[in-house]
Parts: C-alpha cells; sequence; structure tokens
C-alpha cells in the first residue's frame, strides 16, 4: 500500500458506522475490466475495489504464467483429464449433487478424485447427462452455485483456469428483496417463483442483478457481502480464494452480529427456562456460520499478533536502514499493517463493548480484550512516531 492509498482508506473508513454496513455504490450494471498488468498495482486495486467494495474484471493476462494454466488444460482449452488423474487422482474430494436441494445447498458425499473424473468423461459423452444427477466437485464448479455471499461475508476472487461462467451479483443489502415471506433467500435467483407477490412480496422492489460472463483466464473480484449466482456455461475448472482485510472486518462482524440476533429471535421462548441460554446461542451460531463470538476475538487476536510481527519487521528494517523513506514504504509493508491494526481496533472496541460478549467471560480470554487493545494502540503509536 502507498501513502495516497493509506490517505485514501483512513478518511474513507473515518465513519466507522458507515463502513461497518460496507457502504456500496451501485455500479448501474457497469463493472470494471482490468485489462494490463503492468499498469495496474495492488494500491490501484485497494484504492478503487477493496475500499468501496465493487467488483472487477482482472484480464487474463494476469493468469497466463500459471502453472495451472499450462497444465491443467490440454491445447484445445478443456480440461486435462490426464494430467490430474496423475497428480491428484487419489486425493478424496467433496462433491455436490446440483440436481438436488437440501435445506438452501446440496448434499455431499466423498468420493475419490478418480472416480469423479470417470464420471464427468462419462457426463460429457452422454451430452451432459447421468443417472446420478449433476456432480460437482468442491471448488472446481460443474454446474452453478446456490444464491449465496462468501463465508464470514469475505471477499473473494474465481479465477478461471479454463471455461466460461456467467455470474449473477446483487449488492449488500440487494438481497433483502429477495427474501420469501419468512425471511428465506431463494435457492434460485432466476426462479420463476420468485415473480409471485404472495411468496416474494419485495422482490418487485429488487435491481436487476449485475451480470458478468467470465472467459478462461479472467479472474473475478466478488466483493464483501455481495450475494451471487454461478453458472458454469463450458466444463470449467476455477480456483478460488476468500480473504479478509481492514476493509471488510467490520463487514464480518456486523454479520456475525446478525446471525446471533437471528438465533436468539429462533429460541427466544425458551430464554427463561433454558440453562446458559447465552451460551447455546454462540453454539447455534457456530454451527450455522462456523464461528462464534470467542473465536472472533482470537481471530481479531491473530490478524492482530500478525500486524505487529510486520511492523516489527519493518522497523528492524528501518534501523539497519537509518531510517530510509524506501525502507518505511516498501511492499505492502508497514502502512497496510497499520490500516489493518486501526481497523482490528475499531471492531475489537466494538466487540468489547457488546453485551452478548461480556455475557462470555472476556476476562477470561489470554490476552483479555482491554489488554489486546492497549497493546496495539501502543504498536500503532510506535509505528507512527
Amino acid at each position: 500500500m502507498d501513502r495516497a492509498a493509506f490517505a485514501c482508506s483512513t478518511a474513507f473508513f473515518h465513519d466507522y458506522s458507515i463502513a461497518s454496513h460496507g457502504a456500496v455504490c451501485l455500479p448501474q450494471g457497469h463493472v470494471d475490466y482490468i485489462e494490463k498488468v503492468e499498469s495496474f498495482s495492488y494500491s490501484d486495486f485497494f484504492r478503487d475495489y477493496l475500499i468501496p467494495n465493487h467488483p472487477c474484471v482482472f484480464s487474463a493476462k494476469f493468469t497466463e504464467g500459471w502453472g495451472s494454466r499450462r497444465n491443467w488444460v490440454t491445447r484445445d482449452g478443456k480440461p486435462n483429464f490426464d494430467y490430474l488423474l496423475q497428480h491428484f487422482g487419489k486425493a478424496v474430494v467433496p462433491v455436490a449433487n446440483c440436481d438436488v436441494k437440501e435445506y438452501n445447498s446440496n448434499p455431499k458425499e466423498q468420493i475419490p478424485l478418480k472416480e469423479y473424473i470417470s464420471y464427468w468423461k462419462e457426463y460429457i459423452k452422454k451430452n451432459y447427462h447421468s443417472p446420478r444427477g449433476c456432480l460437482y466437485l468442491k471448488d472446481w464448479h460443474l454446474c452453478r452455485t446456490p444464491f449465496h455471499a462468501d463465508v464470514f461475508r469475505s471477499y473473494s476472487w474465481s479465477a478461471n483456469i479454463c471455461g466460461k461462467k456467467k455470474w449473477l451479483l446483487y449488492p449488500p443489502r440487494q438481497e433483502e428483496y429477495l427474501r420469501d415471506r419468512h425471511g428465506n433467500l431463494p435457492f434460485d435467483v432466476t426462479a420463476p417463483g420468485l415473480q409471485d407477490s404472495s411468496i416474494y412480496p419485495r422482490y418487485a422492489q429488487s435491481c436487476p442483478p449485475v451480470e458478468i460472463i467470465q472467459e478462461a483466464g479472467e479472474i473475478v473480484f466478488i466483493p464483501s457481502g455481495w450475494h451471487h449466482q454461478v453458472y458454469n456455461l463450458e466444463d470449467t475448472i476455477s480456483i478460488n480464494h476468500n480473504w479478509v482485510n481492514g476493509c471488510n472486518v467490520a463487514i464480518m462482524w456486523s454479520f456475525l452480529q446478525d446471525e446471533l440476533a437471528a438465533v436468539q429471535r429462533e429460541i427466544s421462548e425458551w430464554r427463561d427456562t433454558m440453562e446458559d441460554w447465552h451460551l447455546q446461542c454462540q453454539v447455534i451460531m457456530k454451527s450455522c456460520t462456523g464461528i462464534n463470538y470467542k473465536e472472533f476475538y482470537n481471530f481479531l487476536k491473530v490478524i492482530a499478533e500478525n500486524r505487529i510481527s510486520v511492523l516489527n519487521h519493518v522497523l528492524d528494517e528501518e534501523a539497519s536502514a537509518k531510517n530510509t523513506h524506501r525502507a518505511a514504504t516498501s511492499a505492502l509493508g508497514m502502512l497496510h499493517a497499520v490500516f489493518d491494526l486501526k481497523r482490528t481496533v475499531q471492531v475489537l472496541t466494538s466487540l468489547n463493548a457488546n453485551e452478548d460478549f461480556k455475557k462470555l467471560n472476556p476476562k477470561s480470554l489470554s490476552p483479555p480484550p482491554e489488554a489486546l487493545l492497549h497493546h496495539l494502540k501502543a504498536a500503532i503509536d510506535t509505528a507512527l512516531l
């Protein structure tokens, strides 16, 4: 991160209450296409897409040097089954059946990759039909994924190694118009049933989704909290990654508060009769989201320790380089670490003041939140001297 991006991010997140809800401007269907690798920096990405939480697409030039694009794909742009079998055939992988709906997802089974590839070949040979249904393997999507936002409202990128996808994206809060009368999101946002106002009373108020056609080699960046549905238009292999940083950690915290509130509403009738009701709410929330409040605290602690380690490393470099300007702003370095720490302090302060968190005996945590906050603030002050 350069100094201009640091100044921009500091100004944007000055109002924590706005940033915590992922302030997003609807892009009116336009998604930027980043063509040239050499003229686009991480600071550009940070300033123009991470901070405002807007999607973009990177051209195939960004992945042309990837080994997966050379080895996993045949000369005619199809999946290289022989290579995948040779290198990964013995792996046991999770496979979902896209033709079966199980609550708001698809049922999964664990099978060897060689069995899955055998199925895939047969599926293609029979014109994409199989008595087993349409199966997809983990992140190598072979059909479409149900309407969702990524885990913990994280950022994600998805790179097409081969094949073509269609993405339908809704900015944060637009998904509220897609809920049915019971508050549930649809499994498929293109289903005709959404037109039935007796079932989906607010659907007519929703904006059309942002549509992206992703070609082989291209990377789609999905911002935090953007719900999306994906269709594979061809046989496709993709690599995906999720992450959280200072820009969207407050969105993650807001998401967890909303999830706990939903759990509390569901079991509110047992509040006065269930022993340790608040602890049971944490257990249920973790089963639904994969994390509870204490684990979120530990998540923040790990991030903080990592960023402090970065600061200490940079400060050591500065000492040996006699505090040169070049050492202070190298790579992601000090400025990014300071930004992430500042945002962590804001979220940690909010967590520590949260009444549900207070009921979990936070003083028993190691270190206690107050001590961790003091340590983070001292590290920031030292870095900015």
